[in-house]
């Protein structure tokens, strides 16, 4: 798989950033997640997910659709998405950083468009021009995304939030789903909308 060059210096910065975030007592605030749904829904579900996880792209292509219009959409469930990193890592914090980049009201939008982009960059090895592309159908030109990606600050910012977070709820991979503060047990199968039902149900009777 062909490298992002532009990328490249990033991943040294990513490094440092997440070894930097484990002694700085700056923390990320809770303002910086993405949600969608109604605030005081009475189930909340949390999914640490990553940009570059192939799990996490299917479950975005072809359950998270039918999941938002049964719950959110309907305003049952408050939806949170924190950020987190797997490899390749270039591709995934760029990943991020351009759907922050777009700004919050197209974040989910860039970030649908990276996963169902997803495949054909690993089977192309090539990441940064599906990503300019989609960074593109989000109104940003190309010296905004260039500048986006190489944002030192937004990098450490993104590295701030995965440590905390991850270490707050001992996130070790992806996807990962808390439901009103209670992790969905581990499966031999990819997370199903079934599933999920099972957990907002009981969720929903206290349980």
């Amino acid at each position: 798989m062909r490298a992002f060059s532009r990328l490249t210096p990033l991943v040294a910065v990513l490094v440092a950033g997440l070894a930097l975030a484990a002694c700085n007592k700056k923390t990320a605030s809770e303002g910086d997640e993405m949600s969608m749904g109604d605030a005081n829904a009475k189930v909340t579900m949390v999914e640490y997910a990553s940009a570059s996880c192939p799990h996490c792209a299917r479950f975005n292509n072809n359950v998270f659709p039918d999941f938002k219009k049964k719950y959110v959409d309907t305003g049952q469930v408050r939806y949170v998405f924190r950020e987190f990193l797997t490899p390749p890592y270039p591709l995934a914090a760029a990943g991020f950083l351009t759907a922050r980049c777009a700004g919050k009201d197209k974040y989910f939008t860039v970030l649908d468009a990276v996963y169902r982009a997803q495949e054909q960059m690993f089977e192309s090895g090539d990441f940064r021009g599906p990503l300019l592309k989609i960074a593109q159908s989000a109104g940003l030109s190309e010296q905004q995304f260039n500048a986006c990606i190489q944002d030192e600050k937004a990098l450490k910012a993104l590295s701030d939030r995965v440590e905390r977070f991850a270490k707050e709820d001992k996130i070790e991979g992806t996807p990962t789903f808390i439901i009103n503060g209670k992790p969905l047990p581990p499966s031999t199968h990819e997370t199903t909308l079934a599933d999920l039902d099972a957990a907002i149900a009981a969720a929903k009777a206290g349980k």
